[in-house]
């Protein structure tokens, strides 16, 4: 019994100090980690709308809904905007750059986990290149072998995109 209580007294305090040492490494890292995804979205922002030069988020609340796309003069060319669907395995997050008019100028995916060799072929050029210039996404083909990852994808862009639509022509 004596036994016991001392096994169980010496994991509880290995549980406790781990614990610790984990919130204190989520302290130091939590910033640096944050700054990261900032500047990835800055980055993907500037490779789905290359023209422009300024991207003024437009809020609801505290979420961002889209980022307005200005050139150097401060016209407004479009929108970028993020378009999360469930794929196989995965959320599938996307970036997404659109003209005035509802062109997507094109995409990035920002984050996906499906399978290796199938799924994950929605973040590579071939597939991300079929909305390039696309004002009508129903005709964009699915990834053969992939097609619940490729559907998430098309699905959420055309309908995150029909959303920003109406919001810029609303002036919102």
């Amino acid at each position: 019994m004596r036994e016991m209580f001392r096994y169980s007294f010496t994991l509880a305090l290995i549980c406790i100090i781990s614990a610790f040492l984990l919130a204190l490494v989520n302290t130091f890292t939590k910033p640096k980690i944050l700054a990261q995804m900032q500047s990835a979205e800055e980055e993907s922002l500037k490779e789905v709308m290359p023209e422009a030069q300024n991207f003024i988020p437009v809020k609801s609340e505290d979420s961002i809904i889209y980022y307005k796309a200005e050139d150097k003069d401060g016209k407004l060319l479009g929108a970028a905007f993020k378009a999360s669907g469930k794929g196989y395995s995965s959320t599938i997050d996307t970036m997404v750059g659109m003209l005035k008019d509802g062109t997507i100028t094109s995409i990035k995916v920002l984050s996906q986990n499906e399978t290796p060799g199938l799924g994950s072929q929605v973040s590579e050029p071939g597939f991300t290149g079929r909305f390039k210039d696309k004002l009508d996404l129903s005709d964009i083909q699915a990834i053969t072998g992939a097609t619940i990852s490729s559907r998430a994808v098309i699905n959420s862009v055309k309908e995150k995109a029909a959303q920003i639509r109406a919001l810029i022509k609303d002036g919102k």
